[in-house]
């Protein structure tokens, strides 16, 4: 039995919202840690050739793109935390809440750098310190989150779901 979430609206806003402040809470918490105990752009071997910490300091969106412009990401950041909490407590399913709870917290926790890190309001450095082999970006949990919900939900909508709802 595939059963609706739809008539159990207070319990379906409770996971997506817990999952969006959990995530955010990890992402800020490893960002405050690689803050104290990381020197910027100092690799530190983590686990052999496959993964480094190194604290970098991001004013770019996601893989560096668009220099000079971290107002108008903390502008596209910020309507989309308001659409995602919009969305996703009318998702029917509870994968889509799931996902949709990731995706959040992913925006979220990469906005609230935009907010409130240096140099200010609204031009923040989002802190980065993930950095993995293939001279791959350096990224965060909040990145992690926001790749792997798109990446799931592009799947999803590939194979005929739709945004929200159940397969038609």
């Amino acid at each position: 039995m595939n059963k609706s979430i739809a008539s159990n609206k207070p319990k379906s806003k409770y996971l997506f919202l817990g999952i969006a402040l959990a995530v955010v809470f990890i992402d800020q918490l490893t960002k405050f840690l690689a803050v104290q105990y990381l020197n910027p752009y100092e690799p530190v071997p983590v686990l052999f050739d496959v993964l480094h910490f190194t604290l970098a300091f991001n004013s770019k969106a996601a893989f560096s793109i668009g220099a000079a412009s971290t107002w108008v990401f903390t502008i596209i950041s910020a309507l989309a935390t308001l659409a995602l909490l919009w969305w996703g407590p009318r998702s029917r399913t509870k994968a889509w809440l799931i996902l949709g709870g990731f995706a959040l917290g992913g925006v979220a926790g990469n906005l609230v750098d935009r907010l409130v890190r240096s140099p200010g309001f609204p031009n923040g450095h989002v802190v980065d310190f993930i950095q993995i082999p293939f001279n791959f970006p350096v990224f965060n949990v909040a990145d992690m989150a926001i790749s792997i919900s798109a990446t799931l939900i592009a799947i999803r909508v590939i194979r005929g779901d739709r945004i929200g709802g159940k397969h038609d």
